[in-house]
């Protein structure tokens, strides 16, 4: 018996496209995630990266479920003592609507040097307009 091996090169190019605005923020990322890392396909390889590319339009109009919109706290610790910094979610809205899709994923990806590989198949807009549609990615409707 023998075991295939399918490496990254040997895998053709997928493009997805993500509308923020339809889908709950968590769901959409963990969706996202399973994308980028290739789980949805029968040739997963954990060790190689999957040649996928997401591309999620309308980042600034996520939607959030339940009081999160209100009370989600984005932290971070500079590394000094008492460094602790907690960023309410309308900040981070303001300043940097890309920001809140971009973190929900890379929460999800593997906390590796491939999962930083993975990160970069990840393209966020804050409008609707974006420059991959000679890609043709394909619009998913339902996750």
């Amino acid at each position: 018996m023998t075991t295939t091996h399918v490496r990254a090169q040997d895998t053709e190019e997928r493009w997805f496209l993500y509308d923020a605005s339809k889908f709950p923020l968590g769901r959409m990322a963990a969706a996202i995630a399973m994308n980028l890392m290739g789980k949805d396909l029968p040739t997963y390889t954990p060790s190689e990266r999957s040649a996928t590319h997401v591309v999620v339009i309308n980042g600034d109009n996520v939607h959030l479920s339940g009081t999160k919109s209100d009370s989600k706290l984005y932290k971070h610790y500079t590394g000094y003592p008492s460094g602790l910094r907690e960023i309410p979610l309308e900040k981070v809205k303001e300043q940097r609507p890309r920001d809140i899709v971009t973190l929900a994923v890379r929460r999800m990806l593997p906390k590796t040097r491939l999962g930083h590989d993975m990160l970069r198949g990840l393209k966020v807009y804050a409008g609707k307009d974006h420059p991959h549609t000679a890609q043709k990615p394909v619009e998913i409707e339902k996750i």
